[in-house]
């Protein structure tokens, strides 16, 4: 059982690892090349990040603004699947690692899942988390 827990913190540990390289811009072209409507998006709190890693749209949102996230959402997966690869871990792990960095760097007034599901808005202290983040 030992093995087992230890063998699982060190996947989680390389997927943290290499999702930190993802978000900070350095590994991730896909992030680089967002759609031009995200920043304000953003902004007017029409999305946000959500715990599994991937961007999501708060409330109903119309037609471009779904097929944005989508594209967006696309090239995410795309780079979580290759680093996942690399980092021998899971693609959930590495987007559930990812979804945990993204949304600790949201800025206040900006969208974020919290881990009961529900869309919050970020204040000045720390978002809420899922107690499983790194």
């Amino acid at each position: 059982m030992e093995s087992v827990m230890k063998t699982g913190f060190t996947r989680a540990a390389w997927a943290f690892s290499a999702a930190a390289l993802a978000l900070s811009g350095i590994a991730s072209p896909a992030f680089a090349q967002r759609d031009p409507g995200y920043d304000s998006a953003r902004q007017a709190g029409l999305v946000g990040e959500k715990m599994d890693g991937y961007l999501g749209v708060v409330g109903g949102g119309d037609a471009a603004l779904r097929k944005m996230v989508d594209d967006i959402n696309i090239k995410r997966r795309a780079v979580y699947a290759e680093k996942a690869q690399a980092a021998k871990a899971t693609l959930q792990e590495y987007a559930f690692t990812a979804g945990c960095l993204a949304i600790a760097r949201t800025a206040p007034g900006e969208k974020y899942q919290a881990p009961d599901g529900s869309w919050q808005t970020r204040g000045s202290g720390p978002p809420l988390r899922d107690p499983r983040c790194p």
